[in-house]
């Protein structure tokens, strides 16, 4: 019954790791794409969400627990990325008016 489980929550978890791709590919276009600054920095954020769901998506595919780790390492340096981004819009707005 456990392997059952096991064996559909891995193939689950393959899916959505899959279906993740598909807005990443998205933002990762916006990213490059953008028509300003704040639609880039937004897109970053996206990506980086983005990854910290597929690396847990990994854990609970292969049981691994260090990409666990790692998802929460990639929402830190994501946030911290975001407030460092925020933080230079608005100077550069500041220096425009």
């Amino acid at each position: 019954m456990i392997e059952t489980i096991d064996a559909h929550l891995t193939t689950a978890a393959l899916v959505l790791t899959a279906v993740l791709m598909v807005p990443l590919v998205l933002a990762a276009a916006r990213m490059i794409v953008g028509p300003s600054y704040a639609d880039r920095f937004i897109a970053l954020d996206m990506v980086t969400a983005i990854a910290v769901a597929a690396a847990a998506l990994v854990t609970a595919a292969t049981g691994r627990r260090e990409f666990l780790d790692v998802s929460f390492g990639l929402a830190l340096v994501g946030f911290l990325a975001t407030c460092a981004f925020a933080g230079l819009l608005e100077r550069m707005r500041g220096e425009g008016s």
